[in-house]
């Protein structure tokens, strides 16, 4: 229950354009956003990418921040940084891994103009990528329970096109297990994080125990010989390194070649998981935010554990500057 209350907190913080404002021009903050956030530009968060997989073997996922937006010419700017970043990408040889929001592109404004935005950035992503190998694609982020039917269903327009696109879904939903079951035999390419929004037990599993070993049916239908000879393409998205080993497992057991999954986590989570993973020859991708408001998404970050709220007070009071080594990016465990 504190855990809801706590989520649900954070969320309204999240939202909040007052707090937003005097957070983002705090010095006290700036070191929570060096923690979740790439830098401001697009060119920030390319080259963050290019070092990540210079010097860590880690793929990124590029997120241009800006959700819930209600203003056409926000849904523009959203647009057309998501096409300059996938522009970019492209130009550095890079996997052309962009994720988008419905709600960024339209979709709180008019449903139709979020399907016309989205075809334009696959189109784009498909042009960036050429010739060149890697996994592209626009990955299409899950938002609150009342976007759910609509992601899956631009997802599959999408796809029908044969515009590069993956979808997410998430393991503390109880309709997971249906939505996963239909991409399955189609070979899409699904990432399973667990869900960071609050929702009452008739939609969703509310106890931890409840949401992991729903988490361990999912990852088991996703590396399932099935699904690998759909071509189906399984990214596990957390930060638990049991589910981590659950996965490999399932992997191994069923001949997934290490090459046809990946694991994905948050830039700025659990940073040492993620090193540890690359090096043991693991495809990892970090999901990499660049943008101004940067707030939002570091709420919803806090929000997930109450345990972060000390990362909130020590920047709200100051002290963000001396993060602890789990705190850091690549704070490796000895």
């Amino acid at each position: 229950m504190f855990r809801r209350i706590w989520q649900a907190s954070m969320i309204g913080l999240a939202r909040s354009e007052r707090i937003k404002r005097i957070l983002q021009n705090a010095r006290a903050t700036s070191a929570l956003a060096r923690r979740y956030v790439a830098g401001k530009t697009a060119a920030a968060g390319v080259e963050r990418a290019r070092v990540l997989l210079a010097e860590r073997g880690i793929r990124s996922s590029l997120f241009f921040l800006g959700e819930y937006v209600d203003q056409l010419d926000l849904v523009r700017l959203n647009v057309e940084q998501k096409k300059a970043v996938a522009s970019a990408l492209g130009a550095a040889r890079l996997d052309v891994h962009v994720s988008v929001d419905p709600t960024q592109i339209g979709y709180s404004i008019d449903p139709a103009l979020a399907r016309s935005n989205a075809f334009e950035i696959a189109e784009s992503i498909r042009a960036a990528a050429g010739k060149t190998g890697g996994f592209h694609c626009l990955m299409i982020d899950m938002e609150d329970a009342g976007v759910i039917d609509a992601s899956i269903a631009l997802h599959d327009a999408l796809r029908r096109q044969g515009l590069p696109t993956a979808l997410t879904l998430q393991a503390y939903l109880r309709r997971t297990e249906s939505d996963l079951a239909a991409q399955l035999c189609t070979g899409a390419k699904v990432r399973l994080v667990k869900g960071a929004f609050a929702a009452g037990r008739d939609i969703a599993f509310t106890k931890q125990a409840e949401i992991k070993a729903n988490h361990r049916r999912l990852i088991d239908l996703m590396f399932s010989p099935e699904a690998r000879e759909s071509g189906f393409y399984p990214i596990v998205a957390t930060h638990d390194d049991a589910l981590h080993a659950h996965a490999v497992a399932q992997a191994e057991r069923h001949g997934w070649p290490s090459d046809s999954y990946e694991f994905e986590m948050l830039m700025g989570v659990r940073g040492d998981v993620a090193a540890t993973l690359a090096a043991h020859g693991h495809r990892v991708r970090l999901y990499v935010p660049f943008g101004k408001d940067w707030w939002p998404y570091a709420a919803r970050r806090i929000g997930e554990n109450p345990r972060n709220a000390i990362l909130l007070l020590r920047s709200l009071f100051g002290r963000g500057d001396t993060l602890p080594p789990s705190a850091r990016p690549f704070a490796v465990s000895a």
